[in-house]
């Protein structure tokens, strides 16, 4: 059975592969970015911070955008707050939370914008 994934014979391309190896991000960093895509990764978690696009919300809001609990909310912001994805401020009893900066924003435009792309079937 052919693997499509595999090279047919084993030729190693040693300048090739000294150029990745001295450039890969190390273990700290994969460590974080793994981390940081499992944050995301969560459907509920992933609505909050597009709700959080378009407007500084509080719990209360968000809980009736998403109907869900406002402990259920609250759980996964602080989720997300742990991961420097989002960002809190009180006024008065209310706590209002917004995207941590503008990167949080264009990784979820880029990332739309790649899974809208169409692709060549033989590539997939």
């Amino acid at each position: 059975m052919e693997n499509k994934y595999m090279c047919e014979e084993t030729i190693v391309h040693q300048d090739v592969v000294k150029d990745v190896q001295s450039q890969i991000i190390n273990e700290n960093m994969s460590d974080k970015l793994s981390k940081f895509f499992k944050a995301i990764a969560d459907p509920t978690r992933m609505k909050i911070l597009y709700a959080l696009k378009f407007k500084e919300l509080c719990v209360c809001d968000i809980s009736i955008i998403l109907n869900m609990s406002q402990s259920a909310i609250s759980h996964q912001l602080k989720t997300l707050k742990e991961n420097d994805l989002v960002r809190s401020r009180k006024e008065g009893k209310t706590r209002f939370y917004r995207l941590a900066d503008e990167h949080v924003h264009h990784i979820f435009e880029v990332s739309l914008a790649h899974l809208m792309e169409e692709h060549d079937e033989k590539d997939l």
